[in-house]
C-alpha cells in the first residue's frame, strides 16, 4: 500500500516549514543536502535548529545565504539550473513542475508572458533550495501520497518587491485555484507561494480521510502567531479504513496517484538512435513512471522503434511535450490503462559502501521481491571506486540480513 503523507497547515505553509517538518519527521539530512549541493548553487548552508511554538516542540530550518544574491532570475535561468544540475531526474521533473506553476502564476497577475517573468523572492537562492527541497524530501520518503487540508491563507497587506500586495498575494490565490481554501486566518502571510506552488503541484488539497499514523514532524515557522501555533504538521502514515487507498491490497504504486494511468506512443522510422534515448530520458525527466523503445517493422517493410511511456494524468501533457519536443513525430498516440501493482516501499540498509535504499515489493505483506535502488548503487561505486555490482550484492545481502533478523 502505497504510503501517504498528510499534512496540516495549522500555521500555514512555506517552503522552509516544508524542510523543517520533513527533518523533523527523520528525513536524512545529509542525504537531503548532498542532493540539494548538486544544483551547482554556491552560498548557502542550512541552519537547523529545535524550536517550540504554543509548547509543540518540532524543527526550525533557514537558508542561510553567505554573499550577494544574483539579479532576479527568470524562469528560464531556473530551469538551466535544474537541467544542469545533478538531481536525479524525477526529482529534477518535479522540481522544474513546480518552478512552471509558479511561473505561469506570476506571468498571469503581472499580464507578461512567462518567458518574461522575473523572479524576486522565489528566485532567491533561499526559495531555489526550499522548492528543490520538497521535491528531494518527496524521493528519499519514497514518493508518498501527499494530502494536505484546505489551508488558512493569512489577512492583511504585505511589503513585495512590486509594492504592497493584499494578502493573500495574488500569485498565492493564482497558485491555488480550484483548490480548497479557508477565508481568514492570522493576521500575515500564512501561506507564501512556494508553499502554494507545494500544495497545487503535489498535494490533494481536501478534507482529510482517515489514515493510522506511523510518523510525525512538526516545521516551525519564523513569525509568532497571536491565535495559533505557527506550525506545519507533516504525518507520515498508512491509509486508514475508508481512506484513498481503500480495497484490494493491489492498488496504487509507487509514485502513482489514484486516477488512471495512460499510455503514450509514437512509431518513429526516421529519427536516429540517440534521439530516441534522449527522449526516454526526457520522458521520464516529464515525470513519466516508465518509459521504452522497441523494435516494429512499418509499412513498406521499413524497420521502425516503437516509443513509449507510462504516466500519470497529472503528466500526460508534460510527457507528450516531452516526446514532441525531442523526436521527428508528428503525432503521439494515448490510451487509458488500469494495472495490477504490488505493493513497494523503499527500505534503507547500511552496506560496506554507505547507505543504499532497496525497493521491497509485497503482496498482501508477503514480501516477494527486491532490488536496491541503481542510483544510489552508482553513487556509492562511484565514491568507493568499485563495481556497480559489488555494491548491489553488498546491499542485497544487508536486506537479506535484515530480514533474517526480524
Amino acid at each position: 500500500m502505497q504510503p501517504l503523507l498528510v499534512l496540516e497547515p495549522i500555521g500555514g505553509i512555506a517552503g522552509d516549514m516544508f524542510l523543517a517538518a520533513a527533518l523533523d519527521l527523520g528525513v536524512d539530512r545529509a542525504r537531503l543536502e548532498a542532493a540539494l549541493r548538486s544544483l551547482g548553487v554556491p552560498g548557502w548552508r542550512l541552519e537547523v535548529q529545535r524550536r517550540s511554538a504554543s509548547a509543540i516542540m518540532g524543527t526550525h530550518v533557514d537558508v542561510v545565504v553567505e554573499g550577494e544574491e544574483p539579479p532576479a532570475r527568470s524562469l528560464r535561468d531556473i530551469l538551466a539550473l535544474l537541467d544542469a544540475s545533478g538531481l536525479a531526474p524525477r526529482v529534477r521533473a518535479t522540481a522544474r513542475a513546480l518552478f512552471e506553476r509558479i511561473g505561469r502564476a506570476e506571468a498571469k497577475v503581472h499580464g507578461v508572458p512567462v518567458e518574461e517573468v522575473h523572479f524576486h523572492e522565489v528566485g532567491a537562492v533561499d526559495s531555489i533550495v526550499d522548492v528543490c527541497g520538497a521535491a528531494v524530501v518527496l524521493d528519499l520518503l519514497g514518493w508518498p501520497r501527499v494530502i494536505s487540508a484546505p489551508p488558512e491563507l493569512g489577512r492583511g497587506i504585505a511589503r513585495t518587491a512590486h509594492g504592497p500586495v493584499p494578502i493573500p498575494p495574488p500569485a498565492v490565490l493564482e497558485l491555488l485555484a480550484g483548490k480548497p481554501v479557508r477565508p481568514g486566518g492570522p493576521p500575515g502571510e500564512a501561506v507564501t507561494p512556494t508553499g502554494a506552488a507545494i500544495l497545487a503541484e503535489l498535494a490533494e488539497v481536501r478534507a482529510l480521510p482517515p489514515f493510522v499514523p506511523r510518523r510525525i514532524g512538526y516545521g516551525v515557522g519564523t513569525v509568532t502567531w497571536p491565535d495559533r501555533p505557527n506550525v506545519l504538521r507533516m504525518t507520515l502514515a498508512d491509509a486508514g479504513e475508508g481512506g484513498p487507498e481503500g480495497g484490494p491490497a493491489r492498488g496504487a504504486a509507487e509514485g502513482e496517484g489514484a486516477g488512471e494511468l495512460w499510455v503514450l506512443e509514437a512509431n518513429l522510422d526516421d529519427c536516429p538512435g540517440q534521439l530516441v534515448a534522449r527522449a526516454i530520458e526526457a520522458a521520464l525527466e516529464a515525470g513519466a513512471l516508465d518509459a521504452w523503445a522497441a523494435p516494429l517493422t512499418m509499412k513498406k517493410g521499413r524497420p521502425g522503434v516503437l516509443l513509449g511511456a507510462l504516466c500519470e494524468e497529472a503528466r500526460r501533457a508534460a510527457v507528450t511535450a516531452a516526446l514532441f519536443a525531442e523526436t521527428t513525430t508528428l503525432g503521439v498516440r494515448r490510451h487509458a490503462v488500469a494495472r495490477d501493482a504490488l505493493e513497494r516501499t523503499l527500505e534503507e540498509v547500511e552496506t560496506p559502501y554507505g547507505p543504499v535504499r532497496v525497493k521491497v515489493a509485497r503482496d498482501g505483506g508477503r514480501e516477494v521481491g527486491a532490488h536496491p535502488e541503481y542510483d544510489d548503487c552508482l553513487a556509492r561505486a562511484r565514491e568507493r571506486g568499485v563495481a556497480v555490482r559489488e555494491v548491489m550484492t553488498a546491499a542485497i545481502a544487508a536486506h537479506r540480513a535484515r530480514r533474517g533478523g526480524e
